[in-house]
């Protein structure tokens, strides 16, 4: 279940490949001061011993801060930090069975492209959905694009929160933000810029004066 009264204004989803020299939990640390309310761990191409350690290093910094913790795909890595829940694509575990393993006191997010899988997600458990990519986008190639007004509908026809993503940029954040989704999921708008706490400070105010 969504914790009460969870904020889903500026979602960062990591990436590891933006950030240099920086340490992913420095630059997670940066991006929360800058007024990030939501991280999404994502790593692809490490091993399990390497993601639980790279984890929970990530967890001692949103548990510090009060942050709200979501996994990628892995649901046994969410499981041996206690993470606050995970995300689903199209490609991981159902919705029901993820539920089953992870109770109901866990996040569930899953990936939606359309009102009929967002309907379907929602009827299954899902707390949230991330929606998109709804502008083209260099981190997650081959998604399907949905654009302003899917978004706008998918947001209307579901009773859970919508989270926009996909090329969500500070010049391009305030017409998402209008079709009246509850946040959006950057990666690069944040983890690519020299000062990420400045970017993240930037980017939440935008979020903010578009819905005001």
């Amino acid at each position: 279940m969504v914790r009460q009264n969870m904020d889903f204004t500026l979602y960062l989803v990591t990436d590891r490949r933006w950030l240099g020299e920086r340490t992913l939990w420095d630059g997670v640390e940066e991006a929360i001061l800058g007024g990030v309310t939501l991280v999404q761990l994502r790593e692809k191409e490490i091993s399990s011993k390497e993601y639980l350690e790279l984890a929970q290093k990530v967890k001692t910094v949103t548990d510090r801060h009060d942050i709200p913790l979501i996994i990628n795909d892995r649901i046994d890595i969410a499981l041996a930090i206690d993470a606050d829940g995970v995300h689903l694509g199209p490609e991981d575990l159902p919705v029901p069975l993820a539920r089953k393993l992870l109770g109901d006191g866990k996040i569930i997010g899953s990936s939606a492209a359309s009102v009929d899988e967002a309907l379907l997600f929602q009827a299954q458990g899902a707390d949230y959905l991330g929606v998109g990519a709804v502008f083209p986008t260099a981190t997650k190639r081959g998604t399907e694009k949905v654009g302003l007004e899917d978004l706008r509908g998918i947001k209307s026809a579901v009773h859970i929160p919508v989270v926009a993503i996909g090329g969500i940029k500070a010049e391009n954040a305030k017409p998402v933000m209008e079709t009246g989704v509850d946040g959006v999921a950057v990666v690069s708008a944040i983890m690519d810029q020299t000062d990420i706490r400045e970017a993240a400070r930037q980017l939440l105010s935008l979020l903010k004066g578009a819905t005001a």
